[in-house]
């Protein structure tokens, strides 16, 4: 069945109200506005014989559901497509700039911040936008942060070339690494680990010695030599009695 929709002045997406009232008022001629307020006739269940009447009353409803939408849509099809279509090529133009304008720094995770380009790069096939993975992923070493350069320097002169996944996992085993690293040379010099035997260092320092104490050092070493010298003396004149007496006999 060939329909002819009636032509009426295209919406500009202005004067909304007018634009309704006329039309439902050529719905209303075509004998379809009645789709707007009544819901679609239910069909009937199992094992219930339908009638004919029935049966007709739903495919007329159908068919003036069919022209309603028809002539909305015709009506609107040229200012929709605009926009949207505006909307999309606006939406694109923003994807490229935040993917070509993200910057990754050293604040934050570099494995995140990864992600979250991976979320815009996923954005690009929604929008029909193909990029090349091998141009995405040197696009992304590129973004990485200067810190690591001696890293992006040995992804670029790889032989050869890097998936997106295999990026993902060469950036989160540096990334671990480096605060294996950082966790090492923050670590405070002289703190003994759990576990590990410490050594105590004890430094023997001189005593301070007052006049009193040289006094007493010095009244001790005469008493200890008068008493070796009167030690030598009995000695000696224990041997020089037992002589004498030798010489007698």
């Amino acid at each position: 069945m060939t329909i002819n929709f009636a032509k009426m002045e295209k919406f500009e997406g202005v004067d909304f109200r007018c634009w309704k009232k006329k039309m439902h008022f050529m719905l209303t001629t075509r004998k379809a506005a009645h789709v707007l307020t009544t819901p679609r006739p239910m069909e009937p269940g199992e094992c219930v014989v339908e009638t004919i009447k029935e049966i007709k009353r739903r495919q007329k409803w159908d068919n003036d559901d069919y022209i309603c939408k028809g002539h909305i849509l015709n009506e609107l099809w040229d200012t929709l497509e605009l926009k949207y279509i505006t909307e999309i090529a606006s939406s694109k133009k923003f994807l490229v700039s935040d993917f070509n304008n993200y910057k990754m720094d050293d604040s934050r995770s570099i494995t995140e911040q990864y992600n979250e380009l991976l979320v815009i790069y996923g954005q690009f096939k929604l929008h029909h936008m193909n990029m090349d993975e091998s141009i995405g992923v040197s696009t992304i070493i590129d973004k990485l942060s200067p810190s690591w350069k001696d890293f992006k320097h040995n992804l670029k002169h790889q032989n050869e070339d890097l998936s997106l996944v295999q990026l993902a996992s060469h950036i989160c085993i540096e990334e671990s690494l480096r605060v294996k690293e950082s966790d090492k040379s923050e670590k405070p010099k002289g703190k003994v680990e759990s576990g590990q035997p410490s050594i105590h260092m004890v430094e023997n320092k001189p005593r301070n010695v007052n006049h009193k104490d040289m006094e007493n050092v010095s009244r001790n070493m005469s008493q200890a030599t008068r008493t070796k010298r009167e030690r030598n003396w009995f000695v000696g004149g224990t041997i020089r009695l037992g002589i004498a007496s030798m010489i007698v006999v």
